[in-house]
């Protein structure tokens, strides 16, 4: 009996391990997610008028594209 409760018990430790570790890699998925949107925003914010002009958006809109790194705010694919 004692064989078959540890068995047991290691099946449940090695799903509750798999959870653990699979909340921390969404939790670490979104942070790095975060901090590339925020380095995007922080780049484009550093940006003058006409170099925000160049690249054919507006001040208004950095955090649009910050947010849609793939698409274009007029409607146009980015590539990258």
């Amino acid at each position: 009996m004692s064989t078959i409760y540890h068995i047991t018990g290691l099946a449940q430790t090695t799903i509750s391990q798999r959870r653990d570790s699979s909340a921390f890699k969404n939790f670490w998925g979104a942070l790095q997610g975060w901090r590339k949107w925020e380095r995007l925003r922080r780049d484009l914010c550093n940006l003058s008028d006409r170099e925000l002009m160049d690249i054919g958006i507006t001040r208004g809109e950095i955090d649009y594209v910050s947010s849609n790194r793939d698409t274009d705010p007029q409607g146009i694919r980015f590539t990258g």
